[in-house]
């Protein structure tokens, strides 16, 4: 993927993405890394492979921790060595997420306290760790990855969707509690990306086709299509721009 623009202020600065692996997030660090910003990732899976691909593509090698986003101190641990390779943070990008689908009678506590960790609490974590070397910096770009789910009243997913609602809501409250430490906190909220993950075990080509109809743009969404609005709420483009939820789906939900 080259990046249709460049944000000239994303070169060399550190920027920490979580889920940066793989789907959305994979695209989210190599849009970074063309960028030349320093990336860090961190995922459960062994990525790698894929941090050594990037190293070659693009000329810029990542830095890749494995960490499970649930585990609270190892989480901070991960964040803190890409810190002290890199530099303190001037970017946090949280995608790790998880939409496992469930029907709420079956839900157990446990299943709901995992879905919430993956979704919800790792975010408001990862967020509350990054904000004082920010402020020491001088201020900085957060980005938390919400998704249009929750405003189209799907079933077979609540934890999933009322996740994404409380990720939007937390990011205007964020926004309004470390705006005047010059740090802005956005949320992007993408429509049906079609990721490996989604084509292996969502979609099927009558689900697609219905789905396709509610798109005002044609054509299905891939990874690369959110990577320009991630960098856009990164860069200081968007530097008056705070507690708000960009909405990429080629159209499916109106907001205003």
């Amino acid at each position: 993927m080259m990046p249709p623009v460049t944000f000239h202020d994303l070169k060399g600065r550190s920027v920490f993405v979580t889920g940066g692996g793989s789907g959305i997030g994979a695209a989210v660090t190599e849009g970074f890394l063309r960028q030349g910003a320093k990336v860090a990732f961190a995922d459960i899976a062994d990525s790698a492979a894929f941090a050594d691909r990037m190293a070659e593509e693009t000329g810029n090698r990542p830095l890749f921790l494995r960490c499970d986003v649930t585990d609270t101190p190892a989480f901070r641990a991960a964040m803190d060595e890409a810190a002290a390779a890199h530099g303190p943070f001037g970017v946090l990008v949280n995608v790790a997420a998880n939409d496992d689908r469930h029907r709420t009678l079956d839900v157990t506590e446990d299943y709901w306290d995992w879905c919430i960790a993956i979704n919800l609490k790792s975010y408001f974590f990862a967020v509350q760790h990054v904000v004082p070397m920010m402020k020491a910096a001088g201020g900085g770009a957060i980005v938390n990855f919400s998704s249009i789910s929750y405003m189209m009243g799907l079933g077979d997913y609540a934890i999933y969707t009322g996740s994404n609602a409380a990720i939007t809501a937390m990011t205007r409250g964020f926004a309004r509690e470390f705006g005047r430490d010059g740090i802005r906190v956005n949320a992007i909220a993408p429509g049906w990306v079609l990721t490996e993950r989604q084509k292996r075990l969502w979609v099927t080509p009558e689900g697609l086709a219905r789905y396709l109809e509610r798109q005002c743009l044609p054509g299905a969404m891939e990874p690369d299509d959110v990577v320009g609005g991630v960098l856009f709420l990164a860069s200081d483009a968007s530097r008056m721009m705070t507690g708000q939820a960009l909405v990429i789906d080629a159209g499916v939900v109106v907001t205003g």
